[in-house]
Formats: C-alpha cells, sequence, structure tokens
C-alpha cells in the first residue's frame, strides 16, 4: 500500500514521494528492490538540485546501485549535499574522509563532520559519531559515551542501529549485560522485516 501511494504521488512530480520511494527501494526490507528505479529518481532529483537526490545519488555511485561504482562521483555528490544543508550527506562526507573514499582519510575532518550531522539529529551521524568514540578516533575510546550515541541512534529507529545495540545488551560490551534489553532491541529491529534480527530473537526467546 505504501509503495502504491508513493508511485502515485510520484508520478505527480512529489519531490518527497520521489525521495521516499528511491530509498524504499534502496534501502527498503521485504519487498523486490529496484535499482535501476532508485537510480532514475535519485539522478532526476539530483538535476532538480534536491539535496536528499544529491545524497542518493552519491550513495548509489558509492555502492553500485543501478549505476557503475565511482567513489569520486560519490565523494562529489556528498560534499554538494553537504554543502546544501542534508544532514545525511554530512554524515556521509564524514565517512568518505574516515574511509578514504574519494578522497584522502582525514580523521578529524570526519569526527567534525559526523560531530555536525548528530547535532543536527541524523541519526547515521549520532551512530557515527558513537563509533568513534567506541574505537578511539580522534576523541578519547569512551565506551558509554559510545553506547548512549548508539542508544539515541536505535530510538530514532533504523532497524540495523537497533540490532547493533541489542547485539551490545546481549555480550555485555562496555556495559552491563542485559538479555531483556537485547530482546526488546532485537525485536524493534525484526518488526522492520531484518531477518537476522528475528534469528536472533528466536534464539533468545528459546534460551
Amino acid at each position: 500500500m505504501a509503495l502504491d501511494l508513493y508511485q502515485k504521488a510520484a508520478e505527480l512530480e512529489n519531490k518527497v514521494a520521489q525521495l521516499n520511494l528511491a530509498n524504499v527501494h534502496i534501502y527498503g526490507l521485504g519487498i523486490d528492490k529496484n535499482y535501476n528505479l532508485a537510480f532514475n529518481l535519485s539522478e532526476k532529483l539530483a538535476e532538480e538540485e534536491y539535496a536528499g537526490g544529491i545524497n542518493n545519488l552519491g550513495y548509489c555511485y558509492n555502492y553500485g546501485i543501478g549505476t557503475c561504482f565511482n567513489k569520486q562521483r560519490a565523494f562529489e555528490l556528498f560534499q554538494k549535499a553537504a554543502n546544501l544543508g542534508n544532514s545525511t550527506g554530512i554524515s556521509n562526507l564524514g565517512y568518505c574522509y574516515e574511509f578514504g573514499i574519494g578522497t584522502n582519510i582525514n580523521l578529524t575532518k570526519a569526527f567534525e563532520l559526523y560531530q555536525k550531522a548528530a547535532n543536527l539529529g541524523n541519526l547515521y551521524g549520532i551512530h557515527n559519531l558513537g563509533s568513534c568514540y567506541e574505537k578511539g578516533i580522534v576523541a578519547d575510546i569512551n565506551k558509554q559515551k559510545a553506547f548512549e550515541l548508539y542508544r539515541k541512534a536505535a530510538n530514532l529507529g533504523h532497524y540495523l542501529i537497533q540490532c547493533n545495540l541489542a547485539v551490545i545488551y546481549e555480550k555485555g560490551d562496555g556495559i552491563k549485560k542485559d538479555i531483556e534489553q537485547a530482546i526488546y532491541w532485537y525485536k524493534k529491529s525484526a518488526e522492520q522485516g531484518y531477518n537476522y534480527a528475528q534469528n536472533k530473537l528466536n534464539e533468545l526467546s528459546k534460551n
């Protein structure tokens, strides 16, 4: 039903619907993804200078979604989206600097961009900032700070981040082990169609 409604609104040239439809086909679970459609919609939005579309197009080039891999092009598009104030673009630009995607590695720049995206409430920025604190990237290692950021990002609803938080609770990595919380977060992730989380939920529930 959601796909049908996004499709109808997209055909009426609604940019938000076009972006959502592209995102569903890039990230969605439990559907038959159409990467070519995702790329075409992202490219169309980028041509219209729509920041979310520019960021999506960068993502497509970075991961070869509906097109060939082009790390340099991905970096340029993330940079453009970031300059337009797109918070996910800012986080993705930080990711480029952290791992040297289309540019030289610059961990300080990466940390600053994650912090900027996090300050804008972006869940990817919050999560990636948590990773910096966990690994000691620029900042000193701070497992508690990392955990707090992971939990904040998980509360914003991303299934992978929720699953990762469940793993932390299950293993007691830097925090007190809490199987009830692990089950809670695996369930939140599984409700979005993530099979790994569902399998872990079944495993822990049996035990």
